[in-house]
């Protein structure tokens, strides 16, 4: 029987090879809720790569989620556009989360192909910061021609779809589900890493739910 040698010695002698966790990649745009960036592989929302936000219905947070990184990036003079939102984005709302409205701009779009194809547009022009979109009933080609023109312009793209979307496989980079109650998130995919087992609490990001829905509902909505 073969002597038994103590690890330690090996590892010295470089005879047993010790594995490291792999770095955190540094090309994320931190998405400004701590505890979500803390268990993404990139540290915020994947850079120049599209993401997906599925949610049960309107008003669960899916402007609260984007918010953050939003605000940050249209200060940073970069802009923001809205491909054919499914509700009149309500100004005083999107001030208070922060975004320079001078920086905001929404397209508008005849039917759910035009709105893709603006998307992926403003996307591969390489001229936005960020680009949101609302696909209900994008197939697997659309949402890929939406990856690959975010990755073509070095574009921050979000596109917010029904959670029954999850059912499915999608080319996005990263995909969270909002749940209202208990009001939490769910990363179900996340490309470099593996998608954390655990919810995210998702209760304490400004502003308040009630001005939340008013965003995305369009209520008290102005020119």
């Amino acid at each position: 029987m073969g002597a038994v040698v103590a690890i330690e010695a090996l590892v010295e002698q470089r005879r047993v090879w010790k594995g490291r966790p792999a770095p955190r990649r540094a090309d994320g745009v931190a998405t400004g809720h701590a505890a979500l960036d803390a268990v993404l592989p990139a540290g915020g929302w994947p850079e120049a790569a599209l993401s997906e936000i599925l949610i049960p219905a309107d008003g669960v947070g899916e402007l609260r989620l984007p918010w953050p990184a939003l605000a940050r990036l249209s200060r940073a003079g970069e802009r923001i556009v809205l491909v054919a939102p499914p509700y009149l984005p309500f100004a005083p709302a999107w001030q208070a989360a922060g975004v320079d409205l001078g920086q905001l701009e929404v397209v508008r779009a005849g039917s759910e192909r035009d709105a893709l194809w603006a998307a992926e547009q403003c996307l591969r022009s390489g001229s936005c910061g960020a680009v949101l979109c609302w696909p209900l009933k994008a197939d697997d080609r659309a949402l890929r021609r939406l990856q690959v023109a975010a990755e073509a312009g070095r574009t921050l793209a979000l596109a917010t779809r029904p959670l029954t979307a999850a059912r499915n496989p999608s080319p996005a980079a990263l995909r969270i589900a909002i749940d209202a109650r208990p009001a939490q998130l769910r990363v179900l995919k996340c490309r470099g890493g593996l998608a954390p087992p655990q919810p995210i609490p998702f209760g304490d990001a400004p502003p308040a739910d009630g001005q939340a829905r008013a965003a995305i509902r369009g209520i008290g909505c102005g020119s």
